[in-house]
């Protein structure tokens, strides 16, 4: 494939030879061919009358209609809570943390951060026992919004947390326990009422920024334990594009404390556009998004996973008449958007006599689907692109790329599986790895690591300058993905450089980390941890011990040589027992635990190519020789 003829991509670098005991070849350098703006974040609101942040009404325990608040009312809270941040002593270059759910305060919170020059440090607990207390004494976060609920979780940070803590305010109010425990460790907590009031009529003049100026420290996981604080700062924010309108309604719950919600929503905010929060409970988002009517729908792949799971169990039991015409409508709008036509041109007809009804399932008003954080099946991706009547865009992008690097064109149905070309504000390269066999060089299919540079790149690992020089080499962010170049300038990912990949709720694994901590089970020898992208958890392959199978063997009634007993369903309960157990002592997440296990009773070793002279796991080649077993493992638990 020449290089230079690729779609929608434009040559910016030559291609660079392998040098003697140096740098690995790298391919040439590209952007897109389309042009691109820039969308810079202003305070003052330009559509004041706007609805801007709106929430579920509980009355009587009942959630009822979405209540708003306008971009002026929001303005006006946004100045408030600046003055009483600011009368604290805290100025530009102060770090204040956020923790919680996505909630109005949780964007009114980081907006005056934004205002006046503040690092905003969003904390979640996800990334392991300890991360909060991590990332509060790390970031040296001096005051710190957070839900009600989690003022819990902040109290076990203390008192190592309150070095640098000084000031805590709850999203709402604050019990007299909690005060009283806050303040014998030397530090304030507000209500959000008290807070607003904290500042008085005080007028403080917004600080002069630069477009180098840290905005945010936002934590990511680490491959040694500790999270790594990624520094974005007010360049990388607002070097954005969008096709945002002002009408457009936005549901949010995926985690502001991630970077793909955060720069999404800092992109509605500037188009003055609504948002709609969530509340908080997985099992109520469709009425959510029933009452709320978004425009936007953006999503991990799990979520549509189970949204295309869901139309498929509606399909299959409507009947044979439902299904012969679901299907009919389906074949003929698939056709026709395969040969080009834009979705909403393929089948007007069967949209209205049938795909419609899918667009109602998701309130009736959604027009573009964007999906992230992991790779989506192509099979969910062209499923989805057909029923629900709207445009349907995979992204990818890390947190050190500020969220969205690719993303692919709309109507085009030769991009699915893809991540589309790259967004027009970055370059990217591939670079070989030679150790997996991957060439950037290549004319049939390059391959190779995607390294990626721009204004939208982080500005280093806060306080790892170690890591930082790992990663960042002339400029170019090395993403430890391997991509391939298709023909007409989409990306596909292919591969992960190092042992760290993302489950398809868009967690990260850390394999070998996993391994370590179930490899210290009774009963365990060796342990494989497999997982994907398009799984939502993890199995393993375990070399049992076979004194310990033996014992549990014999006192469970368990007859039957070796081999045998590694096949019993009460040997694997028992083993995966063991691992669960471990795993919980050890806190990890829930994400993070084995589902199903295969006993092996025969030890990795040299003959099959599974393991290296020095006892390392081969990664692909173990995947080869347990494929089968694996796909089992996944089978049944569906």
């Amino acid at each position: 494939m020449a290089g230079s003829t690729m779609k929608h991509l434009v040559q910016v670098g030559e291609a660079r030879e392998a040098a003697d005991g140096g740098a690995p070849s790298a391919g040439p350098a590209y952007r897109c061919a389309h042009g691109g703006g820039r969308v810079l974040l202003g305070h003052i609101p330009r559509c004041p009358d706007n609805q801007m942040l709106g929430r579920r009404e509980i009355v009587d325990g009942k959630a009822g209609k979405y209540t708003w608040i306008t971009y002026k009312e929001a303005y006006d809270t946004v100045i408030k809570v600046g003055a009483s941040i600011r009368s604290l002593g805290v100025g530009k270059g102060g770090r204040c943390g956020i923790y919680g759910a996505n909630c109005p305060e949780w964007v009114i919170s980081m907006q005056a951060c934004n205002a006046h020059g503040i690092y905003c440090v969003p904390l979640y607990d996800t990334l392991g026992a300890g991360a909060v207390e991590f990332i509060l004494c790390h970031a040296e976060v001096e005051i710190a919004f957070i839900e009600e609920k989690k003022i819990g979780e902040v109290l076990k940070t203390f008192p190592n947390a309150t070095k640098y803590l000084k000031t805590i305010v709850s999203f709402g109010k604050v019990n007299p326990e909690q005060k009283e425990k806050v303040e014998q460790n030397g530090v304030s907590i507000y209500s959000w009422e008290e807070f607003l009031k904290l500042g008085g009529e005080e007028k403080y003049e917004l600080p002069t920024k630069q477009k180098d100026d840290i905005c945010t420290i936002m934590y990511t996981s680490g491959t040694t334990g500790d999270p790594k604080g990624v520094l974005i700062s007010n360049r990388s924010i607002i070097t954005i594009v969008s096709a945002l309108r002002e009408d457009d309604v936005y549901i949010s719950y995926l985690p502001l404390a991630h970077i793909f919600d955060r720069v999404l929503e800092e992109v509605f905010i500037h188009h003055g556009a609504s948002i709609g929060f969530w509340r908080g409970d997985v099992k109520l988002l469709v009425e959510d998004i029933g009452e709320l009517k978004p425009t936007i729908f953006c999503a991990v792949p799990r979520v549509l996973d189970r949204i295309y799971g869901g139309l498929q169990d509606k399909v299959s039991t409507g009947g044979f008449l439902k299904k012969t015409l679901f299907n009919v409508a389906y074949k003929y709008k698939q056709g026709n958007m395969v040969k080009g036509s834009k979705h909403e041109e393929a089948a007007a007809m069967f949209d209205k006599l049938v795909f419609t009804k899918v667009k109602r399932g998701l309130g009736g008003r959604v027009r573009l689907i964007l999906s992230g954080a992991a790779p989506l099946s192509n099979h969910v991706e062209e499923f989805l692109r057909v029923v629900t009547c709207s445009l349907v865009l995979q992204g990818y992008g890390l947190t050190e790329t500020c969220a969205g690097s690719f993303v692919s064109l709309p109507n085009n149905m030769s991009m699915l599986g893809t991540v589309g070309p790259p967004v027009p504000y970055v370059e990217v390269h591939l670079e070989s790895v030679p150790e997996m066999g991957y060439d950037a060089l290549s004319k049939e299919s390059p391959r190779g690591e995607i390294c990626i540079r721009g204004d939208t790149l982080f500005s280093g690992y806060y306080k790892r300058e170690d890591l930082t020089k790992e990663v960042l080499v002339d400029g170019w962010f090395h993403t430890g993905d391997i991509g391939e170049w298709q023909p007409d300038g989409s990306m596909k990912i292919i591969d992960r450089k190092k042992n760290i990949f993302k489950l398809s709720q868009g967690e990260y694994v850390a394999v070998e980390n996993l391994e370590n901590i179930f490899g210290q089970a009774p009963g365990v020898d060796s342990i494989w941890v497999y997982g994907n992208s398009f799984e939502s958890c993890l199995v393993a392959v375990v070399n049992p011990n076979k004194q310990a199978l033996e014992r549990w063997a014999e006192s469970n009634g368990v007859t039957g040589d070796f081999a045998t007993m590694c096949e019993d369903p009460k040997a694997k309960e028992f083993i995966l027992g063991e691992l669960t157990k471990t795993g919980k002592e050890k806190k990890l997440k829930g994400f993070e635990l084995i589902k199903a296990v295969h006993l092996e009773p025969v030890p990795f070793d040299m003959d099959r190519d599974l393991i290296t002279p020095t006892y390392k796991k081969k990664r692909p080649q173990l995947l080869k020789y347990y494929q089968s077993v694996i796909d089992s493992m996944y089978k049944n638990m569906k």
